[in-house]
């Protein structure tokens, strides 16, 4: 089923909204700075950060809660763009469901999903309809990996918007050092690694038709599993992104050559080779003069922010008519989930 994207919006390191973000990311302009936290070498993290002025105050309810930092920022980082998202929503609206995704990488004290949503209903004041939301630790895919169960429930008609979403922070110690041992973070001493950052990012959805000015289309969605993904023991073949990719275009054949693909690339090797094998595999899909978009370029990698930021930005170039369409829209999280998502301009 087509779904359209009615509203989006983001808070990065690079922008405090949909269009400032986008702007810059066309732009490449870069905004990665040493920060306060410091890897076991003494040498400073280089990341994107968002400014704190640019985030939305804890509820004081929130604050007295004792909520550990990440989450408390992230519940900020959510609300700013959550507030973005949600401006587009016709007044007399009940309650929408949300499909969130959060970090797949831990802190001492991990994120429990239903709280979560719980404390950033509570923190936002979004009319979010708690019974029907899920959350779920699954990184940079998840966003995108919502989008089969956002349409599946739209044409179901359980209800008449949903919104899909993702936030992260990796702006942790525990978590970057975390990383850092694991060789993943780059620095001086490492040219094989990525630059962390944090930001949210979400999109109000709708069956076609239901009112209001779309951004883009959803044509299709589909996701998939890496076996050989960073953290397994099987040998990475490039199986899961490949298959991903050729079940999406096996669903919804593209109208034209895919003209532009918004990829996760972080910087780290292992997933440009991982799109190499997509793309080789589904060449006949793919414009031979494809532009590619990866903005953890110029804001970090945005952990579970990343794919629905990815998304956004895409339907901001495809309604602006500075993206040629259709796009794929994919993201892989470390730990093996791959989802993508053929997105086209609105007809007309």
């Amino acid at each position: 089923m087509t779904i359209v994207i009615l509203g989006a919006g983001c808070i990065t390191p690079i922008g405090l909204g949909l269009a400032e973000t986008a702007a810059a990311a066309r732009a490449r302009v870069a905004r990665l700075r040493e920060i306060a936290m410091r890897d076991r070498r003494g040498e400073a993290f280089v990341a994107g950060s968002v400014p704190d002025d640019g985030l939305p105050a804890l509820a004081p309810a929130l604050a007295a809660a004792g909520l550990q930092p990440r989450e408390a920022r992230m519940l900020r980082l959510a609300h700013a763009a959550l507030a973005e998202t949600l401006a587009v929503l016709p007044d007399d609206t009940g309650p929408v469901p949300l499909l969130l995704g959060l970090p797949e990488h831990h802190a001492l004290q991990a994120i429990a999903p239903a709280d979560f949503l719980r404390r950033l209903a509570l923190q936002s004041a979004a009319p979010l309809d708690l019974a029907h939301s899920v959350a779920v630790t699954r990184g940079r895919a998840a966003g995108l990996m919502a989008l089969r169960q956002a349409a599946a429930r739209l044409a179901a008609g359980e209800t008449r918007y949903i919104l899909v979403g993702g936030v992260d922070s990796l702006l942790d110690l525990y978590v970057l050092d975390t990383l850092a041992m694991d060789g993943r973070i780059g620095s001086t001493a490492n040219g094989d690694g990525f630059r962390p950052g944090e930001g949210a990012a979400f999109l109000l959805l709708a069956a076609p038709g239901c009112g209001g000015k779309a951004l883009a289309t959803v044509a299709g969605a589909a996701n998939g599993f890496e076996p050989g993904h960073l953290y397994a023991e099987a040998p990475y073949l490039g199986e899961g992104l490949a298959a991903t990719v050729g079940g999406l275009f096996a669903q919804i054949t593209p109208p034209a050559p895919v003209a532009c693909t918004y990829s996760s690339f972080n910087g780290e090797r292992y997933w440009a080779r991982e799109f190499s094998v997509a793309r080789l595999r589904n060449a006949a899909h793919f414009a031979d003069a494809m532009l590619m978009e990866h903005p953890a370029e110029c804001c970090g990698d945005l952990g579970a922010a990343h794919g629905p930021l990815l998304a956004a930005l895409a339907a901001h170039g495809l309604a602006g008519g500075y993206r040629p369409g259709p796009c794929l829209v994919y993201a892989s999280s470390d730990r093996g989930d791959r989802a993508a998502a053929l997105l086209a301009a609105v007809a007309g």
